[in-house]
């Protein structure tokens, strides 16, 4: 693992706590319950992997709600969770890990998962960086639904950089495992179109993504595009595909429709296919 201006420190502390999400534990639990409480699921899945977006709850809450509710019936065989995101604030050369040993937001702690990160450490394109970690809310923010729904579970944290799908690829096949890790693509779609042009590229990108074309994703279409393409490219050579849990933007939600940010949510079924 190369080094990249990492400096170690037991946990991580929330930097979205109070902005994208409610800082109070009890009622930041009670809108995820809430939230949560919304979704009617119409199928017993097992879900491998699930895209969900990143916004703040008012505008993505209920589509990152869509995603993480369908682990309700699987959720205490999950122990770890792979979560990959974008890193907005801090150029990465590569993927980014943390050295912290824990992730917090305001309902407490979240272990890191040294081991599986050791299992990644001889990639060259895998670094650690505790600056791209520290101010950045992609993956923060799907943690209380995480820690709502699952027992006791760590976390193996990664922001892209300048990465390629096929690194992020070769990261998720590692650390793919069985019935107890989870994948998480944390991305949302396209950015400050207006209403109906957003609606038109949205579509345009749920459907690559439902039909496995990662070549097609660039920054353009999704924010999180690496990770997106990266889970897309594993989930194909183990057989798996993408269904479509729900697709909005923040002009349905809480947003002006005269410039909104897309969001969408998928689930990638468990199956005999994985086991390749």
């Amino acid at each position: 693992m190369a080094p990249a201006g990492s400096q170690g420190s037991k946990n991580r502390p929330p930097a979205a706590a109070g902005r994208f999400y409610d800082a109070d534990p009890q009622r930041l639990r009670a809108t995820v319950s809430a939230l949560l409480a919304e979704v009617r699921v119409t199928e017993n899945t097992t879900p491998k992997a699930l895209i969900a977006p990143h916004a703040g709850y008012v505008y993505s809450g209920r589509v990152a709600a869509a995603a993480f509710a369908t682990l309700q019936s699987s959720a205490r065989t999950i122990t770890r969770v792979v979560l990959i995101g974008p890193a907005h604030f801090v150029p990465v050369r590569g993927i980014a890990v943390s050295a912290a040993e824990a992730f917090a937001t305001p309902l407490g702690p979240v272990p890191v998962d040294r081991n599986a990160l050791s299992l990644v450490a001889d990639l060259p394109f895998v670094v650690a960086s505790d600056a791209a970690h520290a101010p950045e809310h992609a993956l923060e923010v799907e943690l209380p639904f995480l820690q709502s729904l699952l027992g006791s579970f760590s976390v193996a944290p990664f922001l892209t950089g300048d990465a390629t799908p096929q690194q992020t690829a070769e990261v998720l096949r590692r650390l793919w495992g069985g019935p107890e890790t989870l994948v998480v693509a944390s991305s949302d779609l396209s950015h400050y179109h207006d209403y109906d042009s957003a609606r038109r590229l949205d579509a345009a990108t749920a459907d690559a993504i439902e039909r496995g074309q990662w070549a097609s994703f660039v920054s353009q279409n999704a924010c999180g595009f690496l990770a997106v393409a990266g889970l897309l490219l594993e989930a194909a050579r183990r057989g798996l595909a993408a269904r479509r849990l729900s697709l909005c933007n923040s002009g349905d939600t809480a947003g002006s429709p005269e410039r909104v940010v897309g969001y969408g949510a998928w689930t990638f079924g468990r199956g005999m296919a994985e086991q390749l």
